[in-house]
Formats: structure tokens, sequence, C-alpha cells
């Protein structure tokens, strides 16, 4: 990947940073959506040191694309004092009652506070945040029962705050997608592109898919074998990514004239088929010990 996009930071996103400081005073309870085959990579440092101890529910969304004993590990991981951590799947309703459930755990003694002063009804404020692309204008959705957030398959559709009310007693206060000045783990910025987070037209989607191949042969060779007719993992031993990601297209027929590879047209084939789950359910990393 080259190393000048590794480094940048829209207007906008600036824009959010402040708005989170300046907003954080309005709000009883922070919740922050992760993207559940990514939970590490999805964080945006700078969320957590704007945050403070503020109480967080972390939310791992698009749980049902994700690798579940990866998830379970996951979840305990992002799971302490201050913070609880659920699965969910805004595209199948999956894990709703728990991020209720979670919020009312979290509260629980401001909420008695509020009972024990006649207040029982008074709702709770929350804000919503997390990168682009990663379900928060869904997940407002499926908790108000009502299409209220802009929803479209691609970051960077939320352009400012806006208040929210649900049916499980909290007022959301969405977020605009926020990424962070500079990538300094290369790999971070890597699989925030394998995922969609940074849109296909900043990047260059061929070299995404390569270093996914990479990803695949490390983490999921199995799967990588199965989806493309690979008949044994010993074929991809020795190989280099691009080799891997070359062979991928040959078993696929992705060919142009003269029997080379289409990489444009088997970069484009790979990341759809591993952002649909099409090739299996997939974590692109585990928790550091």
């Amino acid at each position: 990947m080259p190393s000048d996009i590794i480094q940048w930071f829209p207007g906008h996103m600036a824009k959010t940073r402040r708005l989170i400081s300046e907003n954080l005073k309005q709000v009883d309870i922070v919740i922050e959506l992760l993207d559940a085959r990514i939970p590490y990579s999805s964080r945006n440092p700078e969320i957590k040191k704007l945050l403070g101890d503020k109480p967080t529910l972390t939310i791992l969304n698009k749980a049902s694309l994700a690798d579940p004993k990866a998830s379970a590990k996951w979840v305990e991981y992002y799971s302490d004092k201050l913070t609880r951590c659920v699965l969910t799947d805004c595209t199948t309703g999956e894990g709703m009652k728990e991020v209720a459930a979670a919020i009312n755990e979290l509260m629980a003694e401001k909420l008695q506070r509020y009972s024990d002063k006649g207040m029982g009804g008074r709702k709770l404020r929350a804000m919503i945040v997390g990168i682009p692309n990663v379900g928060k204008s869904s997940l407002i959705n499926r908790l108000s029962g009502a299409k209220k957030a802009k929803v479209e398959n691609r970051p960077g559709v939320t352009l400012d705050k806006q208040w929210i009310s649900t049916n499980i007693g909290v007022d959301l206060m969405d977020m605009p997608g926020v990424l962070w000045p500079k990538f300094d783990e290369r790999r971070v910025g890597e699989n925030l592109a394998i995922t969609g987070a940074i849109k296909d037209n900043i990047l260059d989607t061929e070299t995404i898919a390569i270093t996914l191949c990479g990803r695949l042969r490390e983490f999921y060779p199995e799967l990588l074998c199965s989806r493309y007719k690979i008949k044994d993992i010993s074929e991809l031993d020795g190989l280099e990514d691009y080799e891997v990601f070359e062979l991928v297209g040959r078993k696929r027929g992705c060919l142009i004239s003269g029997g080379e590879v289409n990489y444009e047209r088997t970069a484009k084939m790979i990341l759809d088929e591993y952002r649909s789950a099409t090739i299996g359910r997939i974590t692109l990393e585990m928790p550091k010990n």
C-alpha cells in the first residue's frame, strides 16, 4: 500500500472530533460501534482518549460476517468495569435485545437514582460513534423501529450530528463516521480498506485484494481453497500474496487474451465475495494479549 494514503484527515472528520468533545456532557453513555471482522482496526484510538471515563457500550456489528469463535474472544477482551461488549448484526436484527440489556446494566445506578427521585420515565441519552460504513445508521433504524437515519453502503454519509428517539428508552445522538489522522500500523489501514471503511476509489483495489489473499492464506486457508476450488492447501506453500491472487483469478477464469489474469476483475470479485461472507465468516485479527 503506498505510504501517501496512510496519512489523511478529511475536514469533516476534524469537525466530528470537535462535535464529540463538545457534546459529551449532554449524554449519559457512549455507544461505540466496531466492525466485528476487524475489532481492533475499526476502533479509532482517538475516540477512547476523547471519551475518558464515560460509560461505554462497545458493539461489534456485522457479526454474521465474522468468525463466531473470534468474536467471543473479542467480547471478552472489550468488557471491563466501564464497558460492556455485545454482538449485533443490523441486517438480521441479531443482538438488538442485548443492546438494551447492556445499557440498562451499565446505567443501573443512574436509573435507580432517577427512580428514587420519581423520575422513572426519564430517558437516557447516548452518543453513537464509529468509523465510516460500520453500520451506525442501520443500528439507529433498528433501535428506533423506523428509517430515521440515512443508510447507504458506503462511507461518509452522515455529515452532522442528529438526535433520534428509540423504543428502548434511550435518545441517540448520531455522529458522523470518523477516522483518524494517520494509521501508525500499516495493517490497520489495510484492514480498513479490505472491509470498505475507506472508499474504494481512494485506494488501489488490486493491491488491497492481493493483501486480502495473504490474510486468507494466513488465517483461513481452508475457506480460501474451498471457495476457489484449490484442491490442496499445499498449493499455497511458498507463494507470494500476488501469486495466491493470480491463482484465484485463474481458478475462477478471470482471464484476458493471452491467458493473463484480469487483475481488475479478480480484485473486485475477491473483495465482493469477502465483504458478503461468500468465502465464509472471517475475522482478520485476534485480540492482543
